[in-house]
Parts: C-alpha cells; structure tokens; sequence
C-alpha cells in the first residue's frame, strides 16, 4: 500500500492508541493496508507498542452522570457528548446530562440498550429529538454515547469531574454489607479499568490477539522450540488476569484479590459492571 494514502488522522490515532512513535505507527499502517486494529497489532508484535488502551481515544468532551434510587435498587448511569471542553463546562450542558439520567432512572428498563433508550418519549417527543435540539441550541455536535441501568445491589462511583463513572451489580447478597462492598467494586473499576468480570468472560478474540502476538515475540526472542508454548501460555494468562476484575489486586489492599474481597460478604458475586470514561472510543 503506497505511504501516500495513510493520513496524519489515522497516524495520531494510532500513536494515540498505542504509545508508539509517529513513524513507526505510519510504517504498521502501511503494513496493515490502514486497517487501524491490524496496525495495533503489527506494532505489539514487533514490541514497538506498549499496552495498548482499552478502545483506544477519540476528540470527544462531555460528562458522566449517574443518578441512584432513593432505596439504593436500582442505579442509571449516562455518558452524554459534545465537541469541546467549553460546552461540557457549561450549566445548560450539565443541566441536560442531569436531565437525561434522571429520565433513564426513572423511566427505563434495567438493562436498556442505547437504541432503546433514544428512542424513549420524552418532552412530547423522543429523547433522540430533545438531544437534536440541544445541539442546535449549543451549536456543537451532542450526542449520548452510552447507557447503563442496573438492578439489585448496585454501587457506583463517579469522579469529581464527572469523566469517569461506574455502576456495578452484585447478587446473592443485600443489605449495607453488600451496598457498601459494591461501592468498593465500584471505585477500584475506576481506577483498575478491567475488561471483564472474570477470565472466562474476556472475548475470546482478544485473547487471541494476545495470543498471535506473544508466539510472535517469543520467536523473534529467539526461545527453545520445546518451551515457546508454556511461555506463550504464560503470557496469555497473565494477560487474562492483570484485565479480569475478580483477579485484579484491590487498590487499597494488594495483598487481596478483588474476588477475595467480594467474598467477605457472603454469598455476594459481582454480576456485571460498566465503565465510561470521557474520550475513550468503543468498540
């Protein structure tokens, strides 16, 4: 594929995604035919690229707001967009955003999709229209990127300056015991960023990513023919663990697993958990 086809905007993507220098990511791109997870994955083949992020980044502002049930059941959490800072500050930005989840609280169902929830009644219209409007009244693209609603033991945790919030579920166990622990959960997603519950429920094309890429590096390592599956296999696992949340050590005791933590409380199990982070693509 001829150099002249990969633009700066795919390069800086690149490099923003993968930490990798802005020649090294023009030479993946070019090897991958612009294909921007290929590319990623060239770049960690070779060992050019450090971890790469979760869904990589893209230009985007806003705010995450969550509002929870008065009895603490049932909790609603949405990531609402604009085009730049300026806009996310403003208090008719964060009015409509503190609308917004107030009427996924109240009205949605737990477990409502995005399309769902767009296409809900809201203001004699639909909260797709009332988002519209608000763009025409900002003058900048607004959009709602993600929705959580979750039922049951809920915890979350919201940043101060609301680009960063979680809600995660727990089953098997109610009460301020469970409320308290959840919350926990809660503010270690934040900081710890998982991509799963548990090992066995990391996609397997991510682990097959992971895979592809360490027989890579151990052969260009060099290592014994009898040896190089272990290690791939050990690498593969380590991977699995440092991303899965119940392996995960807690932040504010490492000496403890989080799936040790959770089992304080008994009879307690983490159901599932959303993590929404201003700027951060999905997949």
């Amino acid at each position: 594929m001829s150099s002249m086809t990969i633009n700066t905007k795919d390069i800086s993507e690149l490099r923003a995604r993968t930490g990798a220098g802005m020649m090294d990511c023009k030479k993946a791109l070019e090897e991958a035919g612009g294909d921007m997870a290929l590319a990623s994955e060239v770049l960690r083949k070779k060992g050019i690229a450090k971890a790469e992020k979760r869904a990589g980044r893209d230009a985007s502002q806003g705010l995450v707001m969550i509002a929870t049930a008065a009895d603490g059941s049932v909790a609603a959490m949405v990531e609402v967009n604009c085009e730049t800072d300026f806009v996310a500050r403003n208090e008719n930005f964060k009015a409509l955003a503190q609308k917004l989840v107030a009427h996924l609280l109240a009205t949605s169902p737990v477990g409502v999709t995005l399309e769902g929830y767009l296409a809900e009644p809201m203001d004699g219209t639909t909260v797709e229209e009332v988002v519209k409007i608000a763009s025409g009244t900002t003058g900048e693209a607004v959009s709602i990127k993600r929705v959580a609603k979750y039922g049951g033991t809920v915890g979350e945790y919201r940043h101060f300056n609301s680009q960063v919030g979680v809600l995660v579920e727990l089953s098997g166990a109610t009460g301020d015991a469970a409320v308290a622990m959840a919350k926990e959960v809660a503010l270690h997603i934040a900081s710890a960023d998982p991509i799963a519950v548990s090992k066995s429920d990391i996609p397997a094309e991510l682990l097959d990513r992971e895979r592809r890429i360490a027989e890579e590096q151990v052969a260009a390592e060099g290592k014994p023919e009898a040896i190089r599956a272990k290690i791939v296999d050990g690498k593969v696992n380590k991977f699995a663990s440092e991303r899965a949340l119940l392996e995960q050590p807690f932040i504010k005791d490492e000496s403890v697993t989080v799936g040790a933590l959770v089992a304080r409380v008994p009879g307690a199990t983490v159901v599932r958990f959303a993590r929404f982070k201003i700027g951060e693509a999905t997949s």
